[in-house]
């Protein structure tokens, strides 16, 4: 009897050695990986390649060496003919860059205007989204818009927003860069604490983070920081988004500054982000709207006119990404 508590204890003890061991080298991993964050954040912020804009040719080289456009359409809510014709006369008007996503249920349509367009696909600029519910089965997700948009290879994939498995969506994404069939990776809607706790995670530096930014929200704290990291910024909902465009655009601030340029509200706002160093891509299905919309670069704002338009920001978010 006593042989067989002893034997009983001694069992015990070497589960407890070995859950200890366990628990400690994993808990040193943890801390490894808590030094890499450190050392991935404090690295990229002191090497400070803010990407240059160039307003001559209109892009700006990302970190990932490929070169967007600094303008482009967004296609939120665009579906179907709508989306189709939208697209079409984006391309017609001179746009080169194209954001979709899987969520919008337009790849295939836009997939179409491209290949319609006869524009050397090598000149299009396509960005589209994986969805957080597809996160668990990233490689289906990733095939699922390569073979909506049918375009050859997607110039930039992002992560619609943070979720489960939102690192191992990456790490797929990651590989298809590896095949070619992906260019540029990047992220949407991550702010500073959710890219500090992502970064050391990965293997790729996101090439862009798109966030949404206009004057009612500027997000003037987190843009710096990303771009001293090397990551292009890209705003969505320039205009303020569906229910608050109107009233953006005839802030009077903003009419005031467009009637000393002779231009709109709209292509004020835009040039605005700009000159912060954002892409911009508004959403239209206007063909006269979304040609204006392209039409930001033969005036130039003032000093003073971009401080009083930041005096404008209320940190008003106005949707819950």
């Amino acid at each position: 009897m006593k042989k067989k508590i002893l034997l009983i204890i001694i069992v015990i003890v070497f589960i407890l050695i070995i859950g200890f061991g366990v628990y400690f080298l994993l808990n040193r991993e943890r801390k490894g990986e808590t030094q890499v964050n450190d050392n991935i954040i404090e690295k990229l912020e002191k090497e400070n390649k803010i990407a240059n804009f160039n307003f001559e040719t209109k892009s700006v080289k990302l970190n990932s060496g490929y070169v967007m456009p600094l303008n482009g359409l967004g296609t939120y809510s665009l579906t179907g003919d709508t989306c189709y014709n939208a697209v079409t006369s984006a391309l017609k008007s001179g746009v080169r860059l194209i954001d979709t996503a899987y969520m919008y249920g337009n790849e295939e349509e836009i997939g179409r205007a491209i290949r319609d367009s006869k524009i050397p696909r090598s000149e299009i600029f396509v960005i589209t989204k994986i969805y957080p519910t597809q996160f668990d089965n990233p490689k289906e997700a990733i095939e699922l818009a390569l073979k909506k948009l049918d375009i050859d290879y997607i110039d930039m994939m992002l992560l619609h927003h943070p979720g489960n498995f939102d690192v191992k969506a990456y790490k797929e994404m990651e590989k298809y860069v590896e095949s070619g069939k992906i260019h540029s990776l990047g992220l949407s809607n991550w702010y500073t604490k959710e890219l500090k706790e992502f970064l050391p995670q990965v293997n790729i530096i996101p090439a862009l983070v798109q966030n949404e930014i206009h004057p009612y929200y500027q997000e003037n704290d987190v843009i710096p920081f990303i771009q001293k990291l090397g990551i292009v910024v890209q705003g969505w909902y320039p205009f303020g988004g569906r229910g608050y465009t109107s009233e953006l655009l005839n802030n009077e601030t903003i009419v005031k500054i467009a009637n000393n340029h002779n231009v709109s509200s709209a292509q004020i706002i835009l040039r605005w982000n700009l000159q912060k160093g954002v892409v911009v891509i508004p959403g239209s299905s206007n063909p006269e709207h979304i040609k204006e919309n392209t039409d930001i670069y033969n005036f130039e704002l003032t000093d003073d006119e971009m401080q009083k338009i930041n005096e404008l920001d209320r940190n008003e978010k106005h949707d819950w990404y």
